[in-house]
């Protein structure tokens, strides 16, 4: 393949909306320069990581793999690099995980084949791919140059990039591949047993800061989502000034069974008729939330931090729950609070003891710009919910 085919295709990926998160090992290096020297590489590549030796791999999977260098490994990779992109993407930009890991020609002559195992995970596809190199046909570097344009090829598709793509491969290298195409349900039950982090559904048509990462959450149950929900949101992100706004519902509850599939999808029904961005995770704790949406700016309830600067809910320890909270400050997050009805007493920010070192992560909403007193659990009974 040219030199002038292969930068086409970069460019092409670099003009896709797809972002994407690379875990490399044992081979496809010229793929991370050919994507890093083409402008726009900022565009898709959010993070590569290459962790090469046995003790990064481990520490990568959470585990000791069967085989460092095997097909297992790379889906492995693929998934732990598409949930990294989940919460590396910008909101609403398709997300993208590559998993790669080879046993390549290297300084000594090689008992076993040379091959290489890569794999992507995008929202509702899965693909895999094991090729086995004809042995003694290549070189170090040609082998590299081969698994490299394989890989790119691979993002290419993913990216859903039409491109013209002439393999290097030879009838004497064997190519096995597959794939796996997830539909909602899929998708909602691999979030809801932990595999994905989150889904984004992004029905807001609104233009924000072109640049922005940042965003500006409202959580909850929404059963069902009611005025004041929307126009919190609306008054939290005139007062932030910047960022994302959205919705955030948690499949898993603390204390209660997870939503199943079909309930969460009557729910995100209600903001796609409001054309409302809505995240689904599976994090009901607020600390949980902060690791998975850093930098966040996250609407609560003067009910809610009462409870967030409770000792009781941290085993009765008020040192941990400084500690578990000046967590969330270190990832950015901070916390807009809206007036509250508290036991039949309307709360502000300013009723409660906030400690010191966490002062500066609590923003009062005034109440002159919001005060809503109905809540969805009034709502239901209304209705006889």
């Amino acid at each position: 393949m040219t030199d002038g085919c292969l930068r086409a295709l970069v460019e092409a990926i670099h003009s896709s909306p797809t972002q994407a998160v690379l875990y490399l090992s044992g081979g496809a290096s010229q793929a991370l320069g050919l994507l890093m020297s083409v402008p726009g590489a900022s565009n898709t590549v959010l993070e590569a990581v290459v962790p090469y030796s046995r003790m990064s791999m481990v520490q990568l999977l959470g585990k000791v793999p069967t085989q460092f260098a095997g097909r297992q490994t790379s889906e492995d990779m693929a998934l732990l690099a598409y949930n990294r992109a989940l919460k590396l993407s910008k909101p609403g930009f398709p997300a993208l995980g590559v998993g790669f890991t080879g046993s390549l020609a290297t300084t000594r002559p090689k008992l076993g084949d040379h091959r290489f195992h890569l794999s992507t995970r995008t929202s509702n596809r899965h693909w895999v791919s094991t090729v086995t190199l004809s042995k003694g046909l290549r070189n170090r570097e040609q082998e590299e140059r081969v698994s490299s344009h394989v890989l790119l090829k691979a993002v290419a598709d993913a990216c859903k990039v039409r491109a013209t793509f002439v393999s290097e491969l030879t009838e004497a290298d064997l190519c096995d591949e597959s794939e796996r195409h997830f539909d909602e349900d899929q998708e909602l039950e691999q979030l809801i047993n932990g595999q994905i982090c989150f889904k984004v559904y992004p029905f807001s048509s609104e233009t924000h800061t072109s640049g922005t990462e940042r965003k500006i959450i409202l959580s909850g149950s929404f059963n069902p989502l009611h005025e004041g929900h929307l126009k919190l949101l609306e008054v939290a992100t005139s007062i932030c000034g910047d960022g994302y706004p959205c919705f955030e519902i948690s499949a898993v509850n603390a204390d209660k069974p997870p939503l199943t599939v079909s309930q969460i999808k009557d729910r995100v029904k209600q903001f796609e008729k409001v054309g409302k961005t809505v995240i689904i995770s599976n994090q009901p704790y607020f600390y949980n939330k902060a690791e998975l949406f850093p930098g966040s700016a996250f609407l609560i309830g003067a009910d809610t931090a009462a409870r967030l600067i409770n000792p009781k809910y941290y085993g009765g320890d008020c040192a941990n729950m400084v500690e578990t909270l000046v967590g969330c400050k270190r990832t950015g997050t901070t916390f807009l609070v809206g007036g509250r009805n508290v036991d039949g007493v309307f709360k502000v920010l300013e009723d409660f003891n906030i400690p010191e070192e966490l002062k500066d992560m609590f923003i009062p909403i005034p109440e002159e710009r919001f005060r809503m007193d109905i809540s969805s659990t009034e709502i239901r009974k209304s209705r006889g919910m």
